[in-house]
């Protein structure tokens, strides 16, 4: 047995991270052989990985046809917002509490990284820096379950979050809510905090409302 085959959280980690970057697509099939001769591990490792990431809602397993990246529909992915709205507005204002003088200089920065990114159409770099900032938020926010819990739903509806990020004008849109959010967790407005956090994630809410009812039969 290889020291990779004993590191079951490393290749669940690694596999995690391939899903939610989309190396593996919604529906693609995730055969141990492969994903061991991949990660260089044995095959009870990639059960393993598969085990955890079937309980975190990133894999489905289906009898005689094995596991399969997950679909989420829309549906599923507005529901995950609404409960996001709920926690995230309490992280929001946690880390209006809680952040230090440096947390804060370092939130104006990503939201100046954002700015830059939005007038440079670079739309890939603030998919990335839209989820460095709400993993700072729950970080300094330093109530450990509701982050955990956040973070498990923002992984199950990953793909439809890289999709919204993607939409034309959605980044310029979502800036100014990134920005009062940070502004208010500057300021220690804990109320201010988790306003505009609910308020974004309501946009992203309406946004999937349109996406859903734009494929609807007419």
């Amino acid at each position: 047995m290889t020291s990779r085959d004993m590191a079951t959280g490393s290749v669940t980690d690694e596999l995690r991270q391939d899903i939610l970057t989309g190396r593996f697509e919604p529906g693609d099939r995730l055969l141990e052989v492969p994903l061991a001769e991949l990660y260089r591990c044995g095959r009870a490792a990639v059960r393993s990985a598969l085990v955890e990431l079937t309980s975190e809602g990133l894999v489905e397993r289906e009898a005689n046809r094995g596991a399969t990246v997950r679909r989420i529909s829309i549906e599923e992915a507005i529901q995950i917002t609404e409960a996001r709205a709920a926690l995230e507005g309490l992280i929001a204002a946690q880390a209006a509490h809680h952040a230090t003088s440096d947390e804060r200089d370092e939130l104006r920065g990503i939201v100046d990284d954002m700015r830059a990114a939005v007038a440079e159409d670079r739309d890939g770099d603030y998919s990335e820096l839209n989820a460095l900032l709400h993993r700072r938020l729950r970080e300094m926010s330093g109530h450990t379950i509701a982050s955990q819990l956040v973070a498990n739903l923002r992984n199950r509806a990953a793909h439809h979050q890289y999709r919204l990020a993607l939409m034309p004008g959605r980044p310029g849109e979502s800036l100014g809510q990134h920005a009062s959010i940070v502004e208010a967790v500057v300021a220690g407005d804990e109320h201010a905090a988790a306003a505009a956090m609910r308020d974004h994630l309501q946009s992203v809410i309406e946004v999937l409302h349109r996406w859903r009812d734009a494929r609807r039969p007419t």
